[in-house]
């Protein structure tokens, strides 16, 4: 099929497939889904029923412990209490009773909660969906990981940028290409071809390297990292998913590009 095209038509098609490739290495590098999944937090205070005293007054009579404050004037007695005070002395003793069980019911898996989050090559950012409000907090994920496993996170960060860096040059490269053979100058636009073929091939060999390098830095993190982060359940995301496919354009570019049909010499 690639014999068969044009000369004009094959530069083309290699400069859409680079500027693609191009354009989803950016995207993906610079978000926070390459990981995504779930991990065990302590429940908060207003999300456990024993412990709602501590976050303050609230419209639902929260569950508490604490008894009413004894009158020095009106000392409680069975005599002269009322039936509507007996009623309400049985009420907070069975309050009490339910917090009880309430305590022990959470002494187990019941005290924890599954939270989501993302993580990319930046941050590792965890939503917080407490009451009405849901907000997301995010930690830099250089400082999440292992020291040891930290040095391989900055080699894969160094290589997407040089992966991001060969793309823009053959992409450039690509374009004088085709201004070339707008001017039908096709021995120069050879030359320029070659480079840009060069430029392709390394950057995507750049560009596996660095996934794979932030792969094994994920599984390390997920498994020697900050107990309070590590993932109950995880998955690659979808800006995992778009660096794979910007290397798949890269690639495909590098074929587009390698094989130029031959010049017609006269």
């Amino acid at each position: 099929m690639l014999e068969k095209m044009s000369r004009r038509n094959r530069s083309l098609l290699s400069l859409f497939l680079t500027s693609l490739a191009l354009t989803l290495s950016v995207s993906a590098f610079c978000t926070s889904y390459w990981c995504e999944g779930t991990h065990k937090v302590v429940k908060p205070l207003c999300l456990s029923p024993v412990k709602m005293k501590n976050c303050g007054q609230n419209n639902s009579q929260p569950y508490t412990t604490e008894a009413p404050t004894p009158d020095p004037k009106n000392p409680p007695s069975n005599v002269t209490l009322s039936p509507l005070q007996r009623e309400e002395l049985a009420r907070i003793k069975r309050k009490q009773l339910a917090n009880a069980v309430h305590y022990i019911w959470e002494t187990g898996e019941d005290k924890y909660m599954l939270r989501y989050f993302h993580t990319g090559f930046w941050l590792s950012c965890e939503k917080h969906n407490e009451g009405d409000d849901q907000e997301e907090k995010c930690r830099s994920f250089i400082e999440l990981t292992p020291g040891e496993t930290q040095g391989v996170l900055w080699l894969s960060v160094i290589s997407e940028f040089m992966y991001i860096g060969l793309l823009a040059m053959g992409f450039l490269l690509m374009c004088v290409e085709a201004i070339c053979l707008c001017a039908k100058r096709e021995m120069n636009a050879l030359k320029i071809n070659a480079f840009a073929a060069m430029c392709t091939v390394l950057s995507g060999m750049m560009g596996m390297v660095a996934h794979m390098m932030y792969t094994t830095v994920f599984q390390m993190t997920v498994s020697i990292g900050p107990k309070d982060w590590r993932p109950q359940t995880w998955d690659y995301g979808w800006s995992f998913a778009m660096a794979w496919l910007s290397f798949s354009c890269c690639m495909a570019a590098a074929v587009a590009t390698l094989h130029p049909p031959r010049p017609s010499l006269r």
